[in-house]
């Protein structure tokens, strides 16, 4: 047997050992949809048997391979049914027989630290956003293998929450497939598309972005602003944007699946407030070749000012106005940066690299735990 045909075999000899049990919230199958999907389609192409917990109601479709077994939890979404909606997902995974447990976000690290305890397995545990600290119902220094973050930033930001946990803390960057052709300004002479996506809490979070956007179009600037709304001030954003003169030149859209139908017609992609959490829009932006202008501070790893992308103060709106000028009257150099941004995420955010240091990372849990 030659060395290759050696390696292929040990390596299916290890995957038949990797059993993982994914836990999603349904913050995660709605928010991470494209990670998860690709998650979970290229651990079934490396013939890993997995099982993916998630709350009934998920439509999760679009997102598993047939491969993939379902386990709805809770079985039952009645109140006082907790401790029997328990027993019965610990059966169900019993059956299952993993052997280690991933919960997808903190979110559901809490679930994931129980059923690590009751099953007696190896968790990782994947954090997407900035923390305070953690409360001690997500956190086992006995059966907590690795924390796994997408980004520098929030890896950095749990060391300093939990410096006794900085051993056990990877980052693995989330994958996407790039386009082959760049999205931005691909058609000369046509009104720019811009494209604003936020978790809506109130607009005052947009204000200073409006008021720069007005003032463009008071400059005779051409474009159309797209947003795309995930929240409850849906009303009070159109008020402003009546007040502001800005009806004619926006469309609200929901924050609905697929995000990149809506992405791609984008020549600017605008993050206009510092986020917390790792943005999977931003990365589809990006990967479909549109330029972006994000609000600098929080979790902005993939915004590399004049790079990948340009930066501006969410606090300030000539800054903002700025930034967006910049791209509006360079659209050359706007193509050039929208592609510098594909061949950074080329390089550094691969689905392959993404599901293969995953489940290199299921093996050192199990080994962890079983050492």
């Amino acid at each position: 047997m030659s060395e290759e045909q050696k390696d292929s075999a040990s390596t299916k000899r290890e995957n038949k050992l990797v059993r993982p049990a994914l836990i999603a919230s349904k913050y995660t199958v709605s928010e991470y949809s494209v990670f998860l999907r690709h998650l979970l389609v290229g651990l079934a192409d490396e013939s890993i048997p997995l099982v993916l917990v998630c709350p009934p109601g998920c439509d999760v479709d679009s997102i598993i391979s047939p491969s993939v077994e379902i386990i709805r939890y809770p079985a039952l979404d009645l109140p006082l049914l907790g401790l029997y909606n328990r027993k019965i997902l610990i059966e169900q995974l019993a059956k299952f027989s993993p052997s280690v447990l991933h919960s997808l976000c903190e979110k559901d690290g809490c679930l994931g630290r129980q059923l690590a305890m009751r099953l007696d397995l190896p968790y990782v545990l994947t954090v997407s956003s900035l923390q305070r600290r953690f409360g001690q119902v997500y956190l086992s220094s006995r059966h907590l293998a690795k924390i796994i973050t997408p980004t520098k930033s929030i890896a950095s930001n749990i060391v300093e929450v939990y410096q006794r946990f900085s051993e056990r803390i990877e980052q693995i960057n989330v994958g996407t497939f790039v386009d082959e052709t760049v999205g931005c300004f691909r058609e000369p002479g046509r009104p720019a598309n811009m494209v604003v996506a936020v978790p809506l809490r109130s607009t005052g979070e947009l204000e200073n972005l409006f008021s720069a956007v007005r003032h463009l179009a008071i400059n005779r600037y051409e474009f159309m602003l797209v947003i795309m709304v995930a929240g409850r001030a849906e009303r009070g954003l159109r008020g402003l944007l009546a007040e502001l003169g800005l009806s004619q030149l926006a469309i609200i859209v929901p924050r609905l699946e697929p995000w990149r139908n809506v992405l791609a017609a984008a020549d600017i992609f605008i993050q206009p407030v510092a986020s917390r959490a790792f943005d999977p829009l931003l990365l589809e932006a990006m990967s479909g070749g549109t330029a972006v202008a994000a609000c600098k501070g929080g979790v902005d790893d993939l915004i590399i000012e004049g790079q990948t992308g340009v930066i501006f103060d969410g606090d300030d709106e000539l800054s903002i106005r700025g930034a967006l000028q910049r791209l509006l009257d360079r659209r050359e150099w706007a193509r050039q940066l929208a592609k510098a941004g594909q061949q950074y995420l080329r390089k550094n955010h691969t689905v392959s690299k993404m599901v293969a240091a995953t489940l290199q990372s299921y093996r050192d849990a199990m080994q962890w735990y079983g050492g």
